[in-house]
């Protein structure tokens, strides 16, 4: 007969649901008040025989929790409902929502670049953005006269000190040269990060920018492993029918020192302003490690060969989605960034 009840009053309690207030009072004093149906029921349990109460207490105890957290929840809900009326809101409409952002376009790309290198074992390196002379210049193999050192190409902090000019980074090399002075070849890995340059702000210049370098050393490293590598990147990044050229140039870190075109993605070759009506367009330099640069670092150049690569994450950008003006991805315009939710991963 206990059993019974607890079933019944089980079902009716699972079945009720209000969020008018003295519903809800009723509810409480039927079932939890001093003389509701919880305390008739353990009342009549105190005089079953010994079993059954192994058998009901259980179950008895469950059916006490049972109306005591409906009651619970169901006094959260007029609680909200009450709130909703006296400030003329509906607080149990379903909400809007939050809009969601999109990633910026150079973190598209440098996430691109990234697993592209990662495919062929380059690990990511990075390093400190306020260098000293030595490892920004000095071990790169820049002659002191060398125009980058002057105060109208790099920012100084410092002139002087026991390490020599405190700058921030023009480029992301100097995280290569900690690299090898900490280490020991094989080195497979990139470098992206932020860098900086004097340079007046334009549409197709700035005055920090990003750039990812890549450096691989270890024994019998050739300008063919260079070009091969470089090959596969572009062929990933812009497909298969994107050209190739290496033109001869010159890089105080590298020799020989080459500078990589790909035919313009926008036009396909054809000529157009982006390219200048070349059909190419330069988007990295690169060249072999330049013996002192091994040197410098504590590698014996005899031994050891490398290359290196260096590329600026905007012009990738520019190419990649056709972004005409630098000073778009700084200025956090929301209708700009808005551009690329399609692409958010």
């Amino acid at each position: 007969m206990l059993q019974e009840k607890i079933t019944q009053y089980t079902e009716e309690i699972n079945a009720f649901s209000t969020v008018i207030v003295d519903e809800l009072e009723q509810f409480r004093i039927k079932f939890l008040g001093t003389k509701g149906i919880i305390k008739d029921i353990f009342d009549e349990f105190k005089s079953v025989s010994p079993e059954e109460k192994r058998t009901l207490g259980k179950v008895l105890n469950e059916f006490k929790q049972l109306a005591e957290a409906k009651y619970q929840s169901l006094k959260e809900g007029t609680e909200v409902a009450e709130t909703s009326k006296d400030s003329g809101l509906d607080m149990t409409l379903p909400g809007e929502g939050f809009e969601i952002g999109s990633r910026h376009p150079l973190a598209l790309v440098r996430r691109e670049i990234v697993e592209i290198f990662n495919k062929l074992g380059f690990v990511v390196a990075e390093g400190p953005e306020i260098e000293d002379d030595w490892h920004n210049f000095s071990a790169l193999n820049f002659p002191e006269e060398h125009p980058a050192r002057d105060m109208q190409d790099t920012f100084f902090i410092r002139k002087g000190g026991e390490h020599g000019d405190i700058a921030l980074r023009t480029h992301t090399s100097s995280v290569q040269v900690r690299m090898m002075e900490a280490g020991k070849p094989p080195f497979r890995a990139i470098m992206p990060g932020r860098v900086y340059r004097n340079e007046a702000i334009s549409a197709r210049a700035h005055c920090f920018f990003h750039q990812v370098e890549g450096l691989y050393v270890d024994e019998s490293v050739s300008f063919a492993d260079l070009k091969q590598t470089l090959f596969y990147f572009v062929q990933e990044l812009y497909g298969e029918g994107t050209k190739v050229r290496f033109r001869p140039s010159y890089f105080p870190f590298t020799e020989p020192s080459a500078e990589m075109d790909i035919s313009c993605t926008i036009c396909k070759g054809a000529g157009c302003q982006l390219c200048k009506y070349s059909g190419w367009v330069e988007i990295l330099g690169c060249g072999m490690v330049d013996p002192n640069v091994l040197e410098n670092c504590g590698i014996d150049s005899k031994k050891y060969s490398g290359f290196a690569f260096g590329m600026g994450i905007e012009r990738i950008a520019n190419l990649k989605f056709e972004i005409k003006d630098l000073r778009l991805f700084s200025e956090n315009d929301a209708r700009f960034l808005k551009q690329y939710k399609s692409a958010l991963i």
